[in-house]
Order: structure tokens, then sequence, then C-alpha cells
């Protein structure tokens, strides 16, 4: 036991001070630095990684995407935690399934995710289940009022593999199996998924800027009212009531025949096996994914809590009205493949996507998914 680091993605809401201030006034010889991480994954994952492969003890408690689990216990970086110490039976299934790995819980679900489209309902009607009704209505309302039609995250990160995979998905395929030893993506399906978003980009209701999108500056385009639609997660709901009003609302993310799939994301707490203080990081963790905790993550900072009750406590649908949107996205997502070898497996996909969205001179769509497959397949055979 002792003082113990905290070190996460960087907290954009300015919610988690006040929560490790409780922690800290009630365990004051076992206080709780926060050590903020760049805001993007990729960045969090490789500043993580340094630090595990050191063997150095600076990191106690990590905030691990939900991706990372298999990686992480791979390589021995982080510990096995015995299951009975936390209620796992009231979390959303889906969700404690992204900590498990090899029959082993590795962390422990802190906040979930899953995509969803933001509209404004001053431009919008009804909000569109499929494809085409998405580029019929952003295309009108491009038209009439000059503004960006639809964006997600096409920068060339993990962002993109997201918002790609959920094009796949929402066309009824998948890139790997669950498990990320096959390569289950149909050219056919992938083709379909990259002509979606090539062709918003050729008839413009996709903005040509949103090619340097991560999850804010989307955020930003929608809250400032340069979109009618967006791709995001649920944090940008807060900030966008805050400035639209009542002129925002989210629904499923569309597909090709109807509502389509999310990939599920979220943040994991594990424990670093080079921390010196391992019970104490234990007993925070379980103090952190408690009820009382999660419901201030949600009220407090807008993130998903992982606890299944507060997504049916009708106080929290009064102040958080996207909350049965989302635990129906959530439980109709997709997890990313649990693979040690997923970060190599996902560079390749954003790589590719890229090429097919890049300009002046995209390559086609059907040979990009081809390539794609062949190289998804080598990495597979090779890990």
């Amino acid at each position: 036991t002792g003082p113990i680091t905290f070190a996460t993605g960087r907290d954009t809401t300015a919610y988690l001070q006040p929560l490790l201030d409780r922690w800290n006034q009630a365990h004051p010889a076992e206080k709780v630095t926060l050590l903020e991480l760049p805001e993007a994954a990729d960045e969090q994952r490789a500043q993580m990684v340094a630090n595990l492969q050191a063997q150095s003890s600076r990191y106690d408690v990590l905030g691990l995407d939900v991706v990372w689990t298999a990686e992480f216990a791979e390589n021995g970086w982080i510990i096995p935690l015995e299951r009975g110490l936390f209620p796992l039976d009231r979390f959303l299934p889906p969700v404690v399934e992204t900590a498990i790995y090899k029959d082993k819980l590795w962390a422990v679900p802190y906040t979930s995710n899953a995509g969803l489209l933001y509209y404004r309902t001053d431009l919008v009607k009804e909000p569109p289940r499929t494809w085409a009704e998405l580029r019929h209505q952003a295309r009108e309302i491009r038209k009439k009022h000059n503004i960006g039609g639809y964006a997600g995250q096409f920068l060339a990160y993990e962002g993109l593999t997201v918002n790609f995979s959920e094009a796949v998905q929402s066309a009824g395929g998948q890139i790997l199996s669950p498990d990320g030893t096959e390569v289950t993506l149909d050219p056919a399906t992938g083709e379909t998924a990259l002509d979606f978003l090539l062709q918003g980009l050729r008839e413009r209701w996709i903005p040509e800027e949103s090619l340097s999108f991560k999850e804010e500056e989307s955020r930003l385009a929608f809250q400032e009212g340069r979109l009618a639609f967006a791709r995001n997660w649920p944090h940008g709901f807060g900030p966008a009531r805050a400035e639209l009003g009542d002129k925002v609302a989210v629904t499923r993310l569309p597909g090709l025949d109807g509502p389509g799939s999310s990939t599920l994301g979220g943040v994991n707490l594990a424990i670093s096996a080079f921390s010196k203080n391992q019970h104490t990081a234990q007993e925070f963790i379980r103090y952190f994914t408690s009820l009382e905790n999660e419901r201030r993550v949600l009220t407090e900072g807008s993130f998903p809590p992982v606890w299944t009750e507060l997504y049916d406590d009708p106080a929290l649908i009064r102040r958080f009205p996207y909350l049965p949107v989302l635990k129906e996205s959530i439980m109709a997502a997709k997890a990313r493949p649990a693979s040690a070898n997923y970060n190599q497996l996902s560079l390749v996909i954003a790589s590719s996507v890229a090429k097919a969205l890049g300009t002046p001179t995209p390559e086609s769509a059907d040979d990009v998914a081809v390539s794609m497959k062949s190289e998804l397949e080598e990495i597979i055979r090779t890990q």
C-alpha cells in the first residue's frame, strides 16, 4: 500500500480531479496522483508501452482503451484480477467481455462507449436509418443551408479504423474474427463500406476537411453549426447541448439497409505489473468503479457508465435523454478483436482506408479492399 498514480488520457471535461480528491481525503497515506496522457488513444498507448517495456513503476493504475486488454495481458504488463472483488454481474455484459482475455479478468470496466449519430433537430424532421436516407438529407441540407452534411473521424489513426469498421458492420460484415485470428472481411462488403464514404466526399456532403478530423475536430464542427450530422462518442452531447440547446439529438448510426452497428469503445482500469503499491491500486479501482462514482462519471463527466441500472434511471434519462439510445447501441455494438497484435492490424486498416479516401488521386475502393485483406492475412500468418 501507499501513494499511487493514475495514468489516463487527458481529462477534457475537468471532472476527474474532484473524484480523485474524494479518495485522497479519505486515504491520506494512499493518495492518488493523476498523470494525464495525450488525448489521442494512439499517443496514450505509445507512452504507456514505452513506460511498461522499461518496467518502470511510475504508472500504477492504467486507463486502457478497451482494445488494449489482450496486448497488455499477453506481454505481462498488467496483472490478472480476482473477479469476485468487483460487481461484474451488474455491468453491461458486452463491456465486461472487453476486460477478459484467455478466461482471466485483466481490468475492470470504467466507462463504456458506442458511436452515435448526432443530428440537428431544426434541420432534420426524422433522423436517417439508412445510408441512402443520410445521403439524401445531407445533400438537401447542404444545398439549402450551405453547411457540411456529415462527418466522422477520418484522419488516418485509430478513429478511422473505428469508422471503417462500423461501416463494414453496418453493411453486414466484419473485418476480423472476435479473437483476431482470422480475416473475415469480404472484399465486396469492404468496397461497399468504402463507397459509402467515397460517395460522400465526391458529392461533397462529407466535407473534405473531415479527412483531418479526430474526435475533437468533429465535435467542434458539429457544435459550432458547421455540420448537420456527425458520428461521435457520447461525450460530445453535453457540450453540443450547451451550445445548441434542444437543436441537438442523437440516434443509432445508420446502415446499408437499416440501423447500423457501432464499435464498442470505453476505458478499463488495469494495474501495472511493475506497480509497487498494487493493493492500493486495486482498492482505488474498487472505489472508482463503484455505483456512486459511476453516477458521477456520467453526471459530472458526461461519460457513459458501465452499471446497467444507471441507463434505466428515470431521473438520469431526463437529464441525459440519449441514455436509452446509447444502451441500445452498446448492446448492439461489436468489440474490436481481442488480439495481442491489434495495434498492427489497426494501422493496416487505417492506412488502407486513407489511401482510398485520399486526395487528389485516391486508390479504387475494390483494389484497397482486396489489398487490405491480403495485408491483414499476412500479419496474422506471421504473428
